[in-house]
């Protein structure tokens, strides 16, 4: 049986992703679909974890590869690769996955603060570390994840794409 404050302790609702043998999650409310990964229209001259855009019901979507992004081995696309569709700062963006693992609970008592990584590593993304058993999730910021500068890239390669 539940406590009355185990009841009232609020939670976390995250989509979770694979990358490698890893799990990520963002948060749920920022996700707006999760499509297959179809073929992406490359954009000359982009940084190497933009794979290039799609049109998505007449909206044009810059698809960001997240093992490219991470620095992950070798980057390949199977029957479960997945682009999860992400609103973000008022705009649309794709991230490409390994694959989608489901939607967790998870409790605030859970959810641990992001690991402190020196300067040598930019650790600035992570919102925190959530644990659930054995299973350990990274929480993501999207938004810190991608810079302003990212960001307006993004933004100028959907306008120009359109």
């Amino acid at each position: 049986m539940k406590t009355a404050a185990a009841a009232r302790e609020q939670t976390r609702e995250v989509l979770v992703f694979v990358l490698g043998k890893e799990e990520y999650g963002v948060d749920i409310l920022k996700v707006q679909e999760i499509r297959g990964y179809d073929k992406v229209t490359p954009i000359p001259s982009a940084p190497d974890y933009l794979k290039g855009v799609v049109n998505l019901r007449g909206i044009i979507v810059p698809v960001i590869d997240m093992r490219v992004k991470f620095r992950l081995a070798e980057v390949r696309y199977d029957s479960f690769t997945v682009v999860v569709i992400l609103r973000i700062a008022g705009r649309v963006i794709g991230l490409v996955v390994d694959g989608v693992s489901d939607v967790v609970h998870f409790p605030e008592s859970a959810v641990k603060p992001a690991p402190q990584l020196g300067s040598v590593v930019d650790g600035s993304f992570i919102a925190g570390l959530a644990t659930q058993g054995e299973r350990m999730v990274l929480l993501l910021d999207i938004e810190k994840l991608l810079s302003s500068g990212e960001l307006n890239l993004l933004r100028q390669v959907a306008e120009s794409a359109s």
